[in-house]
């Protein structure tokens, strides 16, 4: 049985590429990522996407009017290995042929204090479309530009990601950590 490192490609981990800017936002894609991790039996791997886009609108004084919308590519996952992720993009894991994009549409932001917000959105994967809360922390950078940074567990098993031998949770495990990392540029 071949090595299969698992991803569940968190869209909602990217719905915070908002930052601290008062109109829609460009996210500095070459400087934002979309990673992940999970465990494989006793080894984590990690991973992330190559491919994907924002549209955000984050207004922190307005965050009725707030919004953030992702689209990623599924195909442009990268596991350091041309076999895991041919692996992964079979019908059993992520079916891109298929289901070649996920997305995340957030539906409300609140305010947490100290530069803290929570982002509540809907995730389509393979298909199936679930709600996601995503706490993200925002900060300043030297430039600054606008950093948001979150992460949050999703459960390969609400997407049906992982059929067959890989059912089992002793082999793969069902939790995969979603990390996101989205630079606003700054408005000055």
């Amino acid at each position: 049985m071949k090595t299969l490192r698992p991803f569940i490609p968190s869209l909602a981990a990217m719905l915070l590429a908002s930052g601290g800017t008062a109109s829609a936002q460009s996210v500095l894609i070459e400087k934002s990522e979309i990673c992940f991790s999970s465990k494989q039996k006793r080894n984590t791997i990690d991973g992330k996407f190559r491919k994907w886009r924002a549209n955000v609108d984050f207004r922190p004084k307005q965050l009725a009017k707030s919004k953030a919308e992702f689209e990623i590519e599924l195909a442009s996952i990268d596991l350091a290995s041309e076999e895991l992720e041919n692996e992964i993009k079979r019908p059993v894991w992520f079916d891109t042929e298929q289901f070649p994009v996920a997305r995340f549409t957030s539906t409300a932001m609140k305010g947490l204090g100290a530069d803290r917000y929570e982002i509540r959105g809907e995730l389509s994967l393979k298909g199936i479309t679930r709600d996601v809360v995503v706490p993200v922390a925002l900060q300043k950078d030297a430039g600054g530009n606008s950093i948001a940074e979150g992460q949050f567990t999703l459960n390969r098993f609400d997407y049906q990601l992982g059929d067959g031998p890989w059912i089992d949770g002793d082999k793969v495990a069902s939790d995969v950590a979603i990390r996101i990392r989205m630079v606003l540029p700054s408005l000055t």
